[in-house]
């Protein structure tokens, strides 16, 4: 039994890679990798099944899609009954503390697994737009390279099925995620722009700093005031982001924001308690190209923030003074 555990144990974080790349939820991720493990040990217990494994990672990989497509299918009329906009959840660290510096946050060896392909929050929003069939095909296939025949077999469907449905996502996904392409000096440049702006309020300054066709997405779960639908344009997005600034000061206290590593990309994490000694947290993520914002997505829901750390205790206050 040693011996099993410590086959699957070298195979868990890639497979915690593929399963939230599939369901965009850490909780979910692991408890489909457990459910593998059931699987798996349950197989070796039986001769027949024992003959079937002639590869552990692709059987393993294979079993974990199967059970990631179940989910995705009952998750399909979960989310349809969301309160507003649904979002992945965030993987979300400290940026690298400069050397000599302490009191840093890097992530645990089975989150480092599930960025070791990082694809961005824009591709994981994108990604959610999928039918479960897609997302698992194209997953499988473009981000960790398995070839068809395995996932025809974990989908249960003909090679040429397998390869049509990563096909169809494929060209979904071109033509769906924004724009994407700064790089990590272009991104602070950006994020320091956006926050600067919201901090004085300037709402020419933070328009300068909007794409055309931004799209603004935020999920509270129905916790928090958010838009029910994504946001359009440059005017519309300013708008309400100073909108919510303002409205932080009066309903919060300690407030401090600081810039993160967020899903591979530059993204700003805000704290805050409410005055009746609730606290609140929101982690904002960005894809960024041409110097603008092309969106911006807000991640409000509590349930998806438990494994955010938190702010640094000498992270700026914010907004500093109205």
């Amino acid at each position: 039994m040693q011996d099993l555990a410590s086959e699957f144990e070298a195979e868990r974080d890639h497979l915690t890679a593929v399963a939230y790349r599939m369901l965009g939820s850490r909780a979910e991720a692991e408890d489909a990798v457990q459910e593998a493990w059931l699987r798996y040990a349950g197989a070796l217990a039986d001769p027949a099944a024992r003959a079937e494994i002639r590869e552990l990672r692709g059987w393993l990989t294979t079993t974990t899609a199967r059970i990631c497509l179940d989910v995705l299918r009952s998750a399909r009329v979960r989310r349809e009954a969301y309160h507003g906009e649904w979002l992945p959840e965030p993987l979300v660290s400290r940026l690298a503390d400069p050397p000599g510096a302490t009191g840093g946050s890097s992530p645990d060896p089975a989150e480092r697994a599930v960025r070791g392909d990082e694809v961005g929050m824009a591709l994981m929003v994108v990604l959610e737009r999928l039918t479960p069939e897609q997302r698992v095909a194209f997953v499988l296939h473009d981000a960790f390279g398995v070839p068809f025949d395995g996932i025809a077999t974990a989908m249960g469907t003909t090679v040429p099925a397998a390869r049509q449905l990563a096909s169809r996502a494929r060209r979904a996904v071109t033509e769906g995620a924004p724009r994407n392409t700064a790089s990590p000096a272009e991104q602070r440049r950006v994020v320091e722009a956006f926050l600067a702006a919201t901090e004085t309020g300037d709402i020419e300054k933070l328009m300068a700093v909007l794409a055309p066709d931004v799209v603004f997405v935020g999920d509270s779960g129905g916790y928090f005031p958010a838009a029910r639908r994504p946001l359009v344009g440059p005017e519309q997005v300013a708008k309400f982001v100073l909108g919510l600034v303002r409205m932080l000061p009066d309903m919060a206290a300690d407030l401090r924001a600081e810039i993160v590593d967020v899903d591979g990309g530059l993204g700003v994490l805000v704290d805050a308690v409410y005055k009746d000694g609730r606290p609140f947290r929101c982690v904002l993520s960005f894809a960024i190209d041409g110097g603008r914002v092309t969106a911006a997505y807000n991640q409000l829901n509590p349930e998806k923030l438990t494994r955010v750390p938190a702010a640094a205790p000498d992270a700026a206050g914010w907004p500093p003074r109205n």
